[in-house]
Formats: structure tokens, sequence, C-alpha cells
């Protein structure tokens, strides 16, 4: 048995053909030139590829034993599948990041490094990118909007790039949560971390598989996991537009005894104060769906994912 420390590296891939070969290689390269000190492993979790991946995938793993994937049965969304991988890794640390080099493997040393210092996560925050000038204004009103409603502190630009030490991973292997946002997770659980500014790069290749729906998705995933606001929000509303027709209705009650025959209520007015109102309750039971959905979410307990096969797991059984 080694004396060196481990460091896992998790890379969740979907549709990555042309990135998971040079990403693997690039990550190898780095451990092995910065820190030679250390034991590596690489563990990638396909959620369902439909190109070449799997098949790139299982040569790496042929190669290298160092190497492991998980294939899933089905694609198991984009929090489930990276938490479900971030929970198999063995090392004595685990850095996750994503295949397309938008966050860069170089990073991995100054990771390493702080959590030697005695950190236990530490956390790469996005303080510039390369991306769309209008997605990052939006993601940056996002989340500054999210920290000002929230209860938990949320971190600002963090995606999930970072490393977590091994004592954290068992607190998420003891979470009974089958939707987990892995950004509010650490926030709300987290020990003292180290936060590391980076400057985000654009895809090496590729499309990105992210789009409206799953910005939508991972907002309202926060938005009701880690916030009163919209409940509340809710029924402010409803009490204040109750009081406001109340008022009305009463106005034009008096308006009516008083000048009944001069006073001739238009059909304007009333179908106005309709429709605001009928838009005020469809836009809250909209949101209320949305918390209802998240609860029913996790009172399901469904697996987080389903495995189809892993390669590379069975020598570290062996070596048990």
């Amino acid at each position: 048995m080694s004396d060196k420390k481990t460091v896992s590296v998790l890379i969740p891939c979907y549709n990555e053909e042309e990135n998971v070969v040079a990403i693997c290689e690039a990550v190898r390269g780095v451990i092995q030139k910065e820190l030679p000190e250390y034991n590596y492993e690489i563990v990638f979790i396909d959620n369902k590829s439909t190109d070449k991946t799997r098949i790139l995938l299982q040569g790496l793993c042929a190669e290298d034993k160092c190497v492991k994937a998980i294939f899933n049965s089905k694609n198991f969304g984009q929090f489930n599948s990276p938490y479900y991988g971030l929970l198999q890794t063995t090392g004595d640390c685990a850095v996750s990041m994503s295949a397309d080099f938008q966050d860069p493997p170089s990073m991995i040393p100054k990771f390493v490094h702080e959590w030697e210092q005695g950190y236990k996560v530490v956390c790469a925050i996005k303080t510039s990118s390369k991306e769309s000038h209008l997605m990052y204004f939006l993601r940056s009103c996002y989340y500054k909007t999210i920290k000002k409603m929230s209860s938990v502190e949320q971190i600002e630009h963090f995606t999930g790039f970072g490393l977590y030490d091994h004592s954290f991973i068992e607190t998420l292997r003891k979470l009974d949560d089958s939707t987990p946002f892995m950004r509010g997770i650490v926030a709300e659980l987290g020990p003292d971390r180290k936060d590391i500014p980076f400057e985000q790069p654009k895809r090496r290749a590729g499309k990105t598989h992210n789009n409206w729906y799953t910005l939508y998705d991972a907002a309202m995933l926060s938005f009701t996991s880690y916030t009163k606001i919209g409940l509340r929000l809710a029924t402010l509303v409803g009490f204040l537009a109750s009081g406001i027709s109340c008022v009305v209705a009463l106005v034009y009650l008096i308006m009516k005894l008083v000048w009944w025959n001069r006073f001739i209520a238009g059909t304007t007015p009333i179908l106005i104060g309709v429709f605001l109102m009928g838009g005020i309750q469809l836009m809250f039971i909209g949101l209320l769906g949305e918390y209802i959905l998240s609860m029913n979410q996790r009172l399901m307990h469904r697996p987080l994912v389903v495995e189809e096969k892993r390669f590379n797991f069975e020598e570290q059984a062996d070596e048990k």
C-alpha cells in the first residue's frame, strides 16, 4: 500500500467526444508534472451520451487503471450525476470539474495547495468569463438576487468547480436528498472554505448543453431550496390585493347608493381588475407549484442515478 495521498478528479460528461480524451490527458499531465507526490484517480460519470464518448472512455480505462468510468442508464440531469459521481470517489480529496475545459486543469495544484493548508473546501469563483457578456451579466444578476433573498449564504459565480475534502464527501453521503443542489449545499453545510478567483475560458470544442430551460431549472431549484420569499410574497400580495378589492367594492357601493341615477359604472374598470387579479393569481399559483414540485421530488426518495456499467472500480475492491 502506498503512503501517498490520493487526489480524485471527477469529470461529469454528456456527448463530449471531442473533449474527454484531451481533458483526461490534461488532468493526468498536470498531476504527474506538478503533483508527483500524490496518487490520482480520474473518475468520469457519463450521463447516457449518444455519441462516441463512451467508446473513448472505455479506451481510456483500458489504457490506465487510474482512470475510472461510470455509465448511467439514462440522463439523470445536471445535478444528480455530478453529485453521485463525487460520492464514488475514493481519494483523500476530490476535485469536481467539467469536461469542456471551462474549468481549467491548471487550477488543480492551487486547490491542493490550499487543501494542504487546512481548508476542507476550495471553491473556484469566476471573476470574469469569455462566454457571452449577456449571459455573464444575467448570471451576475441571478446570483445577487438569490444572495439577497436567501437566508443561507450563497456563493456568487460558483459552479461547483473546486476541491472537497473526504470528510465533506462523507457529509454528502449522509444527506438524504434526491434533488441535490451542490452549490447551495457547499454554502449551507460546508466548513471554512477558500475561494480562488479565475477567468472562465471558452469551451475547447463542441456545443454547450446548457439552454434556457436548464438555466431556468437551476435557478428555480436554488430559489425553492434556499428562499422563502416566494411564499411570503404570495401571502403578502394576496392580503394586499384582497384589501384593495374590499376598498374598491365599498367605494362602488357608496357611489351607487349616493348617485344612483347619475352614476353608471362602466365595465372597463371591472375588466381591468379581473385580468390584473387573474394574472397575479396565476403567477403565484405557478410559483407555489415550483415549491410543490421541489418537495415532491424529494419526498419520492428516488435514487440519484441508476448505473449501467462501471469500469476499473473492481481493482479497488480487490485491493481491499
